[in-house]
């Protein structure tokens, strides 16, 4: 249950964040995320939200509130978004229910629950669909974790605007508000990797009447509510955390004088990014710096002659609500209508989420845009009471697969200094340097680690979430209760790179720091007696990085023995300053040129040369030293990376690929398929062009033509 042993709630504002005390008033007269009612988390007559009518009339239920459509399964879990919000929305006394993968060719699914009396809520997933769906060489992935069985096709390309669309077609009128990390980071123009271009405000082409951008507990409860209290969804273009998009009109009267609105700060336009690549790293600076809610200002962006607009985002949320968030009656389960395991659920069925929000800044993640910069943690005890109610699930085997966030060892670190952080501008709080107001105090992780691990019904308690490597060597009690207690043999962690500029271009220690951090593993797991191993990633064809630097990177796993099993290869997510670096050729804030590597072929090669110790990598390993003028990397030295002569798996790897290509028709031979091609139908007209609804058709989006494909 929710605790009141803290004795406060956190009132959300527009303007503040107010710490008022509870006495003997009702959860449910506060407002809004810790006002949520308390719920005893382990109820066992705890049910999903109900994915048909059928469902809601067992609630007594004929009319929803609030329907949500999203792109993933349904799974009644904390670690998904449709969960945390379709249960905030129930706490909030709202009656909601969970539309998962329509089939977005028609809009009967957007009809499950009849006309919602209050609003569609929108989102493509937890992942951007478009990543969810392509690899880094654009060629459709062959699985996703977070569909049934791990199904391919259950979702469309850019499914926000797909859900959108029938949203409007299946109820005109009933307010249509998207969200979650697609919407969010594609809501100004951004640079699209899989059409190669800038892509104007996902508002304009999804037609949603609100984006809700960041993490949505309190946004969704504060829309559902004032919806209900009568306002209109116009009403709500005051709220924080929120983009919209003006029509010519409204435009002129509320931007056309610039002097009438300081608030707000101008991007460069829609058509001045779209064809001016410094325009487009000048708009990239100013969105990051607009992003500490405490001192950010609006963001607006002509598109023509509208205007999109961005709100400051939202202030982070308190840790009495952060506890009734996690504290609602989840079955931890997906929802009974699956019958096949969904991938991303047996991943993290076992996990407990302790915080959100990451102030390290890399260029080339988005936690940090989407969660926010400030460390918002969970209660000691509402981490426990979880870990207890896991302890009575009969399926539940005593082990913890994780227990961390998005970092592993961020726990309860905030600044000292309240009043400079709502001035700080700082994009990272640990590079260059780790800043000297950070609290970096590692005592309440490990209290809690420990009291997790001595609940009795647990096993064992694994840490899986990436830990930042420079904090973590600060504290010498983290680091032997980590080695000793949370390690399963392996330990994850991801120094990305070993060349000093690029990792300057992440926002990432020096390697220095990845080499001591190792000596201390070793040391500490030799002293416990244990044989344990650090797994290292790292990222090829990161901006920055050209074939010197990946040669430096192999030579440098070769002389520490790694070896690689996985390639992390960089895809350019819409919004990262990485991405702006990858389209432009520049840095954002410096203003500087950047090495990118941009041609596949080109990022082939930097992938082989982190795998350079397999055979079949032989001959695109060569090719890269020989193009760097490295020929002294190739014989017997011990420096060398591959051999004078070809091994047999890399001949017969070539001879393979060599059938491949050849094998089939001859020129002049008429194809099987052209020939029987059906009556009515034109050649090359939706036959060509790669769409996950038709799945194995080439892999190259928007490309219509053989040649290009």
């Amino acid at each position: 249950m929710i605790s009141l042993r803290t004795g406060i709630i956190c009132r959300m504002t527009n303007s503040n964040t107010i710490s008022l005390p509870i006495l003997n008033s009702s959860l449910a007269d506060a407002d809004p995320l810790a006002a949520l009612r308390a719920q005893d988390r382990r109820a066992k007559d705890s049910k999903p939200l109900p994915m048909t009518m059928a469902e809601a009339l067992e609630r007594g239920w004929d009319e929803l509130d609030v329907v949500i459509i999203t792109g993933d399964a349904y799974i009644d879990h904390p670690s998904f978004a449709m969960a945390i919000l379709g249960r905030t929305l129930e706490a909030g006394g709202f009656r909601v229910g969970i539309v998962s993968q329509p089939d977005w060719r028609s809009c009967d699914p957007w009809k499950t629950f009849g006309k919602p009396r209050l609003f569609f809520a929108i989102s493509a997933g937890n992942m951007d669909s478009m990543i969810n769906h392509y690899t880094a060489n654009r060629k459709v992935r062959n699985d996703d974790a977070y569909s049934p069985g791990g199904r391919i096709g259950l979702r469309p390309d850019r499914a926000t605007l797909g859900y959108c669309q029938r949203a409007r077609e299946a109820f005109p009128g009933v307010p249509v508000i998207a969200g979650g990390v697609e919407a969010s980071l594609r809501r100004l123009a951004h640079y699209d990797y899989w059409s190669d271009k800038v892509r104007r405000s996902i508002l304009l082409d999804a037609k949603a009447d609100l984006v809700g951008f960041g993490m949505g507990e309190d946004t969704i409860l504060e829309i559902a509510r004032r919806l209900a209290a009568g306002e209109t969804v116009r009403d709500l273009r005051d709220m924080r955390g929120m983009a919209y998009v003006l029509g010519a009109k409204e435009t002129e009267e509320k931007f056309g004088d610039a002097s009438k609105s300081p608030e707000f700060l101008r991007l460069p336009t829609f058509e001045m990014v779209a064809s001016d690549k410094m325009q487009f790293a000048e708009a990239t600076k100013i969105i990051h710096n607009e992003t500490n809610p405490y001192n950010a200002k609006g963001l607006v962006q002509f598109h023509d002659r509208q205007a999109v607009v961005c709100n400051p985002p939202r202030f982070p949320i308190s840790k009495p609500a952060m506890d009734a968030i996690y504290g609602m009656p989840y079955t931890r389960r997906p929802h009974p209508v699956y019958t096949e395991k969904i991938p991303a659920f047996e991943m993290i069925k076992d996990s407990v989420t302790i915080m959100r929000g990451c102030f390290g800044g890399c260029t080339f993640c988005s936690i940090t845009t989407h969660q926010g910069r400030i460390i918002q943690s969970r209660s000691h005890e509402s981490v426990l009471d979880e870990i207890q109610a896991m302890t009575e699930d009969p399926q539940f085997k005593g082990v913890i697969s994780d227990i961390g966030g998005p970092t592993a060892n961020m726990y309860e670190m905030r600044c000292s200094r309240p009043e400079v952080e709502a001035k700080c501008r700082r994009q990272s709080c640990v590079h260059p340097t780790i800043c000297k107001l950070l609290g970096t105090d590692h005592g309440p992780l490990v209290k809690l680690m420990k009291d997790a691990r001595e609940t009795p019904g647990i096993k064992k308690v694994f840490v899986a979430s990436g830990i930042r490597m420079d904090l973590a060597r600060r504290s010498p009690e983290y680091m032997k209760d980590l080695v000793r207690h949370h390690v399963g043999g392996h330990l994850k962690v991801a120094p990305e790179h070993s060349d000093a500029g690029v990792l300057d271009l992440m926002r990432k220690p020096a390697s220095d720091d990845f080499d001591q951090f190792a000596e201390v593993f070793d040391r500490e797991s030799k002293a416990a007696g244990k044989k344990q191993y650090i797994i290292p990633y790292y990222i090829a064809s990161h901006p920055g990085s050209d074939l010197h630097a990946m040669i430096d990177l192999a030579l440098f796993l070769k002389r520490n023995h790694y070896r690689p099993d996985q390639v992390q290869d960089f895809i350019p997510a819409p919004f990262d300053v990485a991405t702006a670096m990858y389209y432009t050729g520049i840095d954002p804030f410096t203003k500087k040129p950047v090495y990118v590597a941009q041609h596949l072929r080109d990022r082939k090669l930097q992938r082989a040369l982190m795998q350079f110790f397999k055979p079949e990598n032989y001959f695109d390993v060569r090719k890269a030293l020989e193009q760097a003028g490295r020929q002294d990397l190739i014989g017997s030295g011990c420096d060398c990376l591959i051999p004078s002569s070809p091994p047999r798996e890399a001949l017969d790897k070539r001879r393979s690929e060599a059938n491949t290509r050849v094998r089939g028709d001859y020129v002049h031979t008429i194809p099987a398929a052209e020939a029987k091609q059906p009556q009515g139908k034109e050649k090359g007209k939706g036959s060509k062009k790669q769409s996950r609804n038709k799945p194995g058709q080439g892999y190259r989006p928007g490309r219509s033509s053989a040649k290009d494909q």
